[in-house]
């Protein structure tokens, strides 16, 4: 189970992990919430992935690899990054800091990325 102090901000020595939104802190932070919105399958699915969040020390230690898959979005979510949950569903998430660290060739520094924001469950691709 996630722990949500008043600032909204999971702190656990590794990745921080905010909420866009106080009713998506709420509802990310009851198993019966998540099970009730998303059902059994999908609840337990982002409860593992905010796991896999929470325990990294910095971004660039999510996997990119399946079940996770971190990846970087294009488009109209630049700067957002993704983790797979039930398809077609996405866990959007974004880093914490403005502007984030960047890489020389422009790209977001994920090894200095340690605070990301949530910010919506989705299905980005209709």
């Amino acid at each position: 189970m996630v722990i949500v102090t008043q600032q909204v901000t999971i702190t656990t020595g590794l990745v921080d992990i905010g909420f866009a939104r106080r009713s998506l802190a709420k509802l990310f932070n009851s198993e019966q919430r998540l099970k009730r919105k998303y059902g059994d399958r999908m609840a337990t699915v982002i409860m593992n992935r905010l796991a896999v969040l929470k325990n990294a020390k910095t971004l660039s230690d999510v996997p990119v690899a399946k079940p996770e898959r971190r990846h970087q979005l294009k488009g109209d979510r630049i700067g957002q990054y993704a983790v797979d949950l039930v398809h077609p569903k996405r866990l959007i998430f974004k880093p914490n800091r403005d502007p984030p660290h960047l890489r020389p060739d422009g790209g977001i520094d994920t090894d200095r990325v340690v605070a990301v924001t949530v910010v919506k469950v989705v299905d980005y691709h209709k």
